[in-house]
């Protein structure tokens, strides 16, 4: 079914005021997508310390966001974008694929962290209108940081077995006329089937199956050379032909330079608001649960939880989905999973704790689940049922699939004229011909491969799965505007977003720089932690470059700027501090996560025993 209605603009922060302080590196992403929400740029304030991002303008009492670089580290450990990634274990998960810790040379944690702190503000909103009195909300980039890698750190932890070894290599692969691809595909059998017509042997391709399955999870992908041998013996295209022919989806990495003759929307979401209810809207579930108690004026950090009475709920698979309806269930929303007859089978991915899967539990804790086949009329009713009496429905479904099945955003506001429809979905639409929607092909189309490494090395896609979790950040900051918009004009909302905004979002610094005519990629060895002799250290972007020479006459065994053989990781630290350069440790083992004292009081264990990481926002 169509949309109800389409607009080209809806403004949830119309007639709100914007003020900004601090360093851009902290605010500018956030005072974007504000201003682009509706609010009124008053004025900017470049200073050191937290930044601070706050809305005039709400109701006479004062809202604000500040965003710190730590919020649970010692400042002198994390104080910008390269030790927080090193801190955090970010740079570890990414560099597996390389068989050592790579930081990204797109800043992906104050990105993270800015839509976070959007996400507070957006709550908080909320809140106020439902009795939550809020009125400041704080978030740290090493708090961004351990979200990112929530998932692995869990599965760290389990005290199992990953199912496959950790062990460096993986996509991109090259062509014979030097075609960078990547290969994608849900179906074994398409995956044998694309290699056996490569000339790879069938038990060769089956071999290697579980590895690029896993990648996923283990942000590493080893896989036999001949698959890189026999790819660079076949053309681009008699690599299409194996892809069209098995089912698989092949995606030639694309440029920077390419996606800026493309053209891209200002804002990675888009709000569209329903047709005005024919009848009255309905009570909104915004009454708290008796569980949690009426919201009081004068909450603790500790306890608000602006969305506590709302209900969301959640037909996700995989992460995008599944993280933006966690993040609004942290939030206070009661989340009720939809799942298949059986359970969701992500439920079963090792490594377990207990009898359920620790990556799960990392992305789905807390939530209700209800199984019911959508694929059957009853089903069907069954969930629009659920849907007449909750506030957020969200799905990541695949293209077309809600039309055909009758539960489109007019087909369930027809049932609800209060809901707030959200897609969560890898192209929204966008792109002609468009691969598979997926994280690494969404990064492979868009740059990302590119924007993440210096230059020097080779683009390539970040085995780890950047986009899912800001694809599902992004999804709970559309979810939160939608939200704010209905309380505002009283009628339902359809809220799109996707992998392609959250690309658009992570690359957009490397477009601006392009499109200016300067060099869209950081320069080579950027962000490239130093091996000591027990351990790594990484050092502050804007003390880097001075490593070398400030060590020069305390050691011997420095090879240019990427050893320091001659000391250990504490001598080093010690000797960059006393000439006033920042770094700190790079975090190699998420298994040793839990007991590093910057950040072992804020890392528990829920009834499974699997580790959680700390929701990301404290209001006051």
């Amino acid at each position: 079914m169509a949309h109800p209605v389409t607009v080209t603009a809806a403004h949830p922060l119309d007639g709100l005021g914007l003020r900004v302080a601090g360093p851009p590196a902290l605010t500018a992403v956030a005072a974007r997508h504000l201003a682009l929400l509706g609010a009124t740029d008053l004025g900017s304030t470049v200073s050191d310390g937290p930044g601070i991002v706050s809305l005039d303008g709400t109701g006479g009492r004062p809202l604000g966001a500040e965003i710190v670089w730590a919020a649970l580290a010692p400042r002198e450990e994390v104080s910008d974008e390269a030790t927080a990634q090193a801190a955090t274990g970010v740079a570890h998960v990414h560099g597996r694929r390389d068989g050592e810790p790579r930081g990204l040379a797109a800043d992906y944690l104050t990105t993270a962290c800015s839509v976070l702190a959007v996400q507070g503000l957006l709550a908080a909103l909320v809140g106020r209108a439902r009795g939550c009195a809020a009125e400041t909300v704080r978030t740290g980039v090493d708090l961004a940081g351990l979200l990112a890698v929530g998932q692995y750190l869990a599965a760290a932890t389990a005290g199992e077995e990953e199912a496959v070894p950790f062990s460096p290599g993986g996509p991109p692969f090259t062509t014979a006329d030097g075609v960078c691809f990547e290969v994608e595909t849900l179906d074994p059998a398409a995956w044998v089937t694309f290699w056996r017509a490569l000339g790879v042997a069938e038990r060769l391709a089956g071999s290697a199956w579980r590895s690029f399955q896993f990648r996923y999870a283990t942000a590493c992908c080893p896989l036999p050379g001949e698959l890189h041998a026999r790819a660079r013996a076949t053309d681009w295209e008699g690599v299409r032909h194996a892809a069209k022919e098995s089912g698989a989806s092949v995606c030639a990495l694309r440029s920077l330079a390419d996606r800026l003759s493309e053209p891209r929307p200002a804002a990675p979401w888009r709000l569209s608001p329903l047709l005005p209810a024919s009848r009255p809207l309905p009570p909104a579930s915004g009454q708290p649960s008796s569980a949690s108690g009426p919201p009081s004026p004068g909450a603790a950090a500790e306890n608000a939880r602006p969305l506590a009475g709302l209900t969301v709920l959640e037909a996700g698979r995989r992460i995008q989905a599944p993280l933006t309806a966690y993040l609004l269930g942290l939030l206070g929303a009661d989340v009720v999973r939809i799942e298949p007859p059986g359970g969701d089978p992500l439920r079963g991915m090792p490594p377990m704790c207990g009898d359920l899967s620790a990556r799960w539990l990392a992305l789905n804790r807390g939530k209700r689940a209800v199984e019911i086949d959508i694929k059957a009329a009853a089903g069907r009713a069954e969930l629009r049922e659920l849907v007449a009496g909750a506030d957020v429905f969200v799905h990541n479904w695949a293209p077309g699939t809600a039309e055909r099945l009758g539960l489109d955003d007019g087909d369930l506001s027809a049932v609800n004229p209060g809901l707030v429809y959200a897609y969560t979905s890898g192209w929204a639409g966008r792109l002609a011909g468009a691969p598979l929607g997926t994280d690494f092909m969404v990064q492979a189309r868009t740059g990302v491969g590119e924007a993440v490494r210096p230059a020097g090395e080779p683009a390539a896609p970040s085995l780890m799965t950047l986009l899912d979790v800001l694809g599902g950040l992004l999804g709970a900051e559309a979810v939160l505007a939608g939200l704010l918009l209905r309380e505002r004009e009283g009628r339902g909302v359809r809220v799109d977003s996707s992998l392609l905004g959250a690309a658009e979002v992570l690359t957009g610094p490397a477009l601006r720089r392009a499109a200016g005519g300067e060099g869209s990629r950081a320069p080579e060895g950027f962000r490239r932690p130093l091996r000591t002799a027990d351990g790594w250290v990484s050092l502050a972007d804007d003390s880097a470059g001075r490593a070398g020479t400030a060590l020069l006459d305390e050691v011997d065994g420095i090879d240019g700027i990427t050893e320091i053989t001659g000391m250990t990781s504490a001598e080093a630290l010690a000797s960059f501090r006393r000439r006033g350069l920042r770094a700190t440790t790079v975090t190699t083992s998420l298994e040793a996560l839990p007991a590093d004292p910057r950040f072992a009081s804020a890392l528990t264990r829920d009834e499974h025993g699997a580790l959680a990481v700390p929701a990301p926002w404290r209001f006051a």
